[in-house]
Protein backbone atom coordinates (compact mmCIF):
# COMPACT_ATOMS: atom_id res chain seq x y z
CA UNK A 1 0.00 0.00 0.00
CA UNK A 2 0.82 3.96 -0.29
CA UNK A 3 -0.09 6.18 1.70
CA UNK A 4 -0.66 8.77 -0.53
CA UNK A 5 -2.55 8.74 -4.21
CA UNK A 6 0.06 7.60 -6.84
CA UNK A 7 0.65 10.62 -9.32
CA UNK A 8 -0.38 13.26 -7.28
CA UNK A 9 1.49 15.74 -6.09
CA UNK A 10 1.98 16.44 -1.94
CA UNK A 11 -0.14 19.27 -2.41
CA UNK A 12 -2.56 17.93 -3.84
CA UNK A 13 -3.07 14.97 -2.05
CA UNK A 14 -2.65 17.11 1.32
CA UNK A 15 -6.25 19.23 -0.56
CA UNK A 16 -7.90 15.62 -1.25
CA UNK A 17 -7.20 14.71 2.06
CA UNK A 18 -8.64 18.11 3.78
CA UNK A 19 -11.80 17.37 1.39
CA UNK A 20 -12.53 13.95 2.46
CA UNK A 21 -13.62 12.12 5.73
CA UNK A 22 -11.09 13.64 8.46
CA UNK A 23 -9.21 11.39 9.47
CA UNK A 24 -9.56 10.94 13.18
CA UNK A 25 -7.44 10.96 16.50
CA UNK A 26 -6.93 6.96 16.37
CA UNK A 27 -5.96 6.55 13.01
CA UNK A 28 -3.11 9.68 12.53
CA UNK A 29 -1.84 8.29 16.12
CA UNK A 30 -1.93 4.68 14.72
CA UNK A 31 -0.13 6.18 11.21
CA UNK A 32 2.51 7.94 13.16
CA UNK A 33 3.14 4.60 15.29
CA UNK A 34 3.32 2.61 12.94
CA UNK A 35 5.75 4.90 11.14
CA UNK A 36 7.85 5.07 14.49
CA UNK A 37 8.08 1.40 14.82
CA UNK A 38 8.65 -0.25 11.14
CA UNK A 39 10.16 2.45 9.31
CA UNK A 40 11.10 0.03 6.48
CA UNK A 41 7.35 -0.81 5.98
CA UNK A 42 5.07 2.43 6.26
CA UNK A 43 4.53 1.96 2.70
CA UNK A 44 2.30 -0.92 3.44
CA UNK A 45 -0.34 0.99 5.19
CA UNK A 46 -3.27 2.27 2.84
CA UNK A 47 -3.76 6.55 2.80
CA UNK A 48 -6.39 8.64 4.04
CA UNK A 49 -8.42 8.52 1.06
CA UNK A 50 -8.63 4.82 0.99
CA UNK A 51 -9.33 4.76 3.99
CA UNK A 52 -12.44 6.97 4.12
CA UNK A 53 -13.34 5.02 0.33
CA UNK A 54 -13.44 1.70 2.12
CA UNK A 55 -15.49 2.66 4.85
CA UNK A 56 -18.05 4.37 3.00
CA UNK A 57 -17.98 1.43 0.21
CA UNK A 58 -18.52 -1.03 3.79
CA UNK A 59 -21.47 1.30 4.11
CA UNK A 60 -23.33 1.72 0.75
CA UNK A 61 -22.92 -2.25 -0.27
CA UNK A 62 -24.35 -3.06 3.47
CA UNK A 63 -21.59 -5.75 3.74
CA UNK A 64 -22.12 -7.44 7.28
CA UNK A 65 -19.43 -10.63 6.68
CA UNK A 66 -16.03 -9.14 5.32
CA UNK A 67 -12.36 -10.67 5.32
CA UNK A 68 -9.50 -8.83 4.50
CA UNK A 69 -6.11 -10.33 3.52
CA UNK A 70 -2.96 -8.78 4.84
CA UNK A 71 -3.54 -6.93 8.12
CA UNK A 72 -0.08 -5.17 9.05
CA UNK A 73 -1.20 -2.67 11.60
CA UNK A 74 -4.66 -2.54 11.32
CA UNK A 75 -5.60 0.91 9.52
CA UNK A 76 -7.51 -0.36 6.77
CA UNK A 77 -9.34 -3.29 9.34
CA UNK A 78 -10.55 -0.18 11.16
CA UNK A 79 -11.73 1.82 8.38
CA UNK A 80 -13.78 -1.54 7.52
CA UNK A 81 -15.15 -2.56 11.08
CA UNK A 82 -16.44 0.99 11.09
CA UNK A 83 -18.58 0.48 8.27
CA UNK A 84 -20.28 -2.58 9.46
CA UNK A 85 -22.97 -2.71 11.56
CA UNK A 86 -22.80 -3.35 15.22
CA UNK A 87 -23.18 -7.25 14.59
CA UNK A 88 -21.00 -7.26 11.49
CA UNK A 89 -17.93 -9.05 11.40
CA UNK A 90 -14.60 -8.83 9.81
CA UNK A 91 -12.06 -11.67 9.42
CA UNK A 92 -8.44 -10.35 9.23
CA UNK A 93 -5.76 -12.58 8.14
CA UNK A 94 -1.75 -12.12 8.72
CA UNK A 95 1.32 -13.83 9.11
CA UNK A 96 2.97 -11.56 12.08
CA UNK A 97 1.93 -11.46 15.40
CA UNK A 98 4.25 -8.34 15.78
CA UNK A 99 2.51 -6.32 13.50
CA UNK A 100 -1.07 -7.23 14.51
CA UNK A 101 -0.28 -6.94 18.39
CA UNK A 102 -0.20 -2.82 17.42
CA UNK A 103 -3.48 -3.93 15.51
CA UNK A 104 -5.33 -5.32 18.30
CA UNK A 105 -4.40 -2.15 20.47
CA UNK A 106 -5.67 0.06 18.25
CA UNK A 107 -9.07 -2.43 17.61
CA UNK A 108 -9.53 -1.49 21.08
CA UNK A 109 -8.91 2.44 21.11
CA UNK A 110 -11.56 2.23 18.18
CA UNK A 111 -13.81 0.34 19.69
CA UNK A 112 -14.40 -2.36 17.25
CA UNK A 113 -12.26 -4.90 18.22
CA UNK A 114 -15.31 -7.15 18.95
CA UNK A 115 -16.11 -6.56 15.36
CA UNK A 116 -12.86 -8.41 14.66
CA UNK A 117 -11.50 -12.20 14.63
CA UNK A 118 -7.72 -12.41 13.69
CA UNK A 119 -6.05 -15.22 12.64
CA UNK A 120 -2.27 -15.99 12.43
CA UNK A 121 -0.65 -17.73 9.82
CA UNK A 122 -0.49 -18.16 5.99
CA UNK A 123 -3.59 -16.73 4.30
CA UNK A 124 -4.12 -19.18 1.69
CA UNK A 125 -3.99 -21.97 4.24
CA UNK A 126 -6.44 -19.99 6.02
CA UNK A 127 -9.08 -19.36 3.42
CA UNK A 128 -8.73 -22.80 1.96
CA UNK A 129 -9.87 -23.88 5.59
CA UNK A 130 -12.95 -21.97 5.77
CA UNK A 131 -16.29 -23.39 4.07
CA UNK A 132 -16.36 -23.38 0.52
CA UNK A 133 -19.80 -21.59 0.17
CA UNK A 134 -20.65 -17.94 -0.51
CA UNK A 135 -20.29 -16.09 3.06
CA UNK A 136 -18.59 -12.66 2.52
CA UNK A 137 -20.22 -9.62 1.41
CA UNK A 138 -16.75 -7.84 0.49
CA UNK A 139 -12.85 -9.00 0.75
CA UNK A 140 -10.12 -7.04 0.24
CA UNK A 141 -6.19 -8.04 -0.73
CA UNK A 142 -3.24 -6.26 0.25
CA UNK A 143 -0.72 -9.07 0.73
CA UNK A 144 2.07 -10.45 -0.64
CA UNK A 145 1.80 -9.66 -4.61
CA UNK A 146 2.75 -13.22 -5.94
CA UNK A 147 -0.27 -14.59 -3.67
CA UNK A 148 -2.88 -12.07 -5.68
CA UNK A 149 -3.92 -14.62 -7.96
CA UNK A 150 -4.21 -17.38 -5.64
CA UNK A 151 -5.99 -15.60 -2.62
CA UNK A 152 -8.62 -14.61 -5.94
CA UNK A 153 -9.31 -18.02 -6.59
CA UNK A 154 -10.17 -19.26 -3.32
CA UNK A 155 -11.84 -15.61 -2.56
CA UNK A 156 -14.48 -15.58 -5.48
CA UNK A 157 -16.68 -18.53 -4.87
CA UNK A 158 -16.73 -17.36 -0.84
CA UNK A 159 -17.97 -14.26 -2.03
CA UNK A 160 -22.35 -14.03 -2.42
CA UNK A 161 -23.28 -12.62 -6.04
CA UNK A 162 -23.07 -8.95 -5.91
CA UNK A 163 -20.22 -8.98 -3.22
CA UNK A 164 -17.37 -6.70 -3.69
CA UNK A 165 -13.51 -7.93 -3.27
CA UNK A 166 -10.86 -5.29 -3.42
CA UNK A 167 -7.58 -5.28 -4.43
CA UNK A 168 -4.65 -3.32 -3.34
CA UNK A 169 -1.47 -1.86 -5.38
CA UNK A 170 -2.60 -3.39 -8.38
CA UNK A 171 -0.46 -0.23 -10.52
CA UNK A 172 2.27 -1.44 -8.73
CA UNK A 173 4.13 1.94 -9.09
CA UNK A 174 3.52 2.19 -12.23
CA UNK A 175 5.83 -0.65 -12.90
CA UNK A 176 2.55 -3.01 -14.48
CA UNK A 177 3.70 -0.82 -17.70
CA UNK A 178 7.37 -1.36 -17.67
CA UNK A 179 7.99 -4.50 -19.83
CA UNK A 180 11.35 -4.53 -18.66
CA UNK A 181 10.33 -5.25 -15.03
CA UNK A 182 10.49 -8.92 -14.24
CA UNK A 183 10.77 -8.80 -10.62
CA UNK A 184 8.33 -11.53 -8.83
CA UNK A 185 6.34 -8.50 -7.22
CA UNK A 186 5.27 -6.68 -10.29
CA UNK A 187 4.72 -10.23 -12.20
CA UNK A 188 2.37 -11.05 -9.23
CA UNK A 189 0.39 -8.10 -9.94
CA UNK A 190 0.16 -8.48 -14.06
CA UNK A 191 -1.18 -11.73 -13.64
CA UNK A 192 -3.58 -10.86 -11.20
CA UNK A 193 -4.59 -7.72 -13.36
CA UNK A 194 -5.09 -9.92 -16.50
CA UNK A 195 -6.67 -12.72 -14.71
CA UNK A 196 -9.51 -10.51 -14.01
CA UNK A 197 -9.91 -8.90 -17.00
CA UNK A 198 -10.64 -12.96 -18.20
CA UNK A 199 -12.71 -13.77 -15.33
CA UNK A 200 -16.14 -13.89 -16.35
CA UNK A 201 -17.56 -14.43 -12.97
CA UNK A 202 -16.93 -10.72 -12.26
CA UNK A 203 -17.11 -7.11 -13.75
CA UNK A 204 -14.33 -4.53 -12.34
CA UNK A 205 -12.67 -1.38 -12.33
CA UNK A 206 -9.13 -0.51 -11.72
CA UNK A 207 -9.47 3.10 -9.96
CA UNK A 208 -6.49 5.18 -9.54
CA UNK A 209 -6.43 5.64 -5.65
CA UNK A 210 -3.16 5.21 -3.70
CA UNK A 211 -1.44 2.75 -6.07
CA UNK A 212 -4.45 1.42 -7.65
CA UNK A 213 -7.38 0.08 -6.11
CA UNK A 214 -9.52 -2.65 -7.94
CA UNK A 215 -13.05 -3.11 -6.97
CA UNK A 216 -14.63 -6.17 -8.87
CA UNK A 217 -18.29 -7.09 -8.13
CA UNK A 218 -19.16 -10.60 -8.69
CA UNK A 219 -21.54 -11.23 -10.55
Amino acid sequence: MTRSTEGLSPELHAYVVEHSEPVDEVLADLAEETARLFPDHRGMQIGPEQGAFTTMLTRICGAREVVEIGTFTGYSSICFARGLPEDGRLLALDVSEEWTSVARRYWERAGVADRITLRLGPALESLRELPGEPRFDLAFVDADKEGYVGYWEELVPRVRPGGLILADNTLSHGRVVDRENTSAAVRGIRDFNDRLVSDERVTQVLLPIGDGLTLARKR
